[in-house]
């Protein structure tokens, strides 16, 4: 079942074939990184990606990439050309955004003007790149890790040890809970002021997806919900995680925060539209999953569409 209306919610789309089984054979990456069809998507080592002085995807040609090709994470085909992120180190990265005029963008703010199949490309390149940085070591016993397969696969370099890495993703559930005509929301104290947002929390070992909905809905709120529902996915790459969202039903309870949330409280679908307009609620970004939860409920009840936040400053 679709949540999206119009333009997809960031990062559903890579716009690519992600040809997993290339990985392992060297010689066609080899060949794949000299291609005169082949680019480079171009990263700095905070996860910011670079754009080009019309704030459009900037990439690169094997000719004209400023570094070396051998180390670069393949992502995968686009019309059977290959296509590879790199991490450039920061007097590179300053160097090659002047000689192109473009700017190196946080990903918050590139997926609200990129189109939805680049958006996806540098969600997964800046996931990619933040799992390799933090595998350097072999947690097992600390030597050095080698990068193989593309660089989806890190390698112990110690033969007595040889574990093996792989990227990882952290599932979080994000959920609607209603009530009748009333939907649960809460706020962050770190967020902007009047900001309010559907409940979420990462899945803990051992537990299944609704009962990680109900705890971390009790957890938050107090609210004790009834039955919930899968709605549908959204990869969220800050720094590797999974959305999934949900929606649930509950008999309404008056709100109990902890240490969580700031605020939380029931909001009836009649009273946002006039909350917004005057400035007294504000929703998440049209970006997130969260937003499309939100509308999605509100669309049901009313027939009418809801007017998504502003996107949190780059982080």
């Amino acid at each position: 079942m679709s949540l999206a209306r119009g333009p997809a919610y960031a990062f559903r789309d890579g716009g690519l074939d992600r040809a997993s089984e290339r990985r392992a054979d060297a010689a066609a990456l080899a060949a794949d990184r000299v291609a005169p069809a082949t680019r480079f998507l171009m990263l700095r080592a905070d996860g910011r990606v670079l754009l080009d002085a019309h704030a459009t995807l900037a990439l690169a040609a094997p000719a004209d990439l400023p570094v070396a090709a051998d180390e670069a994470t393949f992502l995968g085909l686009h019309d059977g050309a290959a296509r590879f992120a790199c991490v450039l180190p920061d007097d590179v990265a300053a160097a090659e955004a002047g000689r192109r005029g473009g700017r190196f963008a946080d990903l918050r703010g590139a997926a609200a003007s990129l189109p939805a199949a680049d958006a996806g490309l540098v969600a997964y390149a800046r996931a990619l790149a933040h799992w390799q940085s933090r595998k350097r070591w072999c947690g097992v016993c600390g030597a050095p890790t080698r990068l193989e397969e593309g660089g989806h696969r890190a390698q112990c370099t110690d033969a007595g040890c040889g574990a093996t890495y792989f990227p990882r993703t952290d599932p979080a559930i994000i959920v609607i809970v209603a009530c009748g005509d009333a939907c649960l929301l809460g706020r962050q104290a770190s967020w902007p002021a009047r900001r309010y947002s559907t409940l979420a929390g990462f899945v803990e070992p051992g537990e299944t997806l609704e009962q990680a909905v109900a705890r971390e809905v009790a957890e938050e709120s107090g609210v004790r919900i009834g039955n919930c529902r899968y709605v549908g996915s959204q990869p969220w790459p800050f720094p590797a995680s999974l959305m999934l969202g949900f929606e649930a039903t509950a008999r309404r309870q008056v709100p109990q925060v902890g240490c969580e949330l700031e605020d939380a409280r029931w909001f009836a679908a009649s009273e946002m539209p006039d909350l917004i307009a005057r400035g007294e609620l504000a929703l998440p970004p049209a970006m997130s999953i969260s937003f499309h939860l939100i509308d999605r409920w509100f669309h049901r009840r009313t027939g009418a569409h809801l007017s998504p936040g502003q996107p949190l400053g780059a982080r």
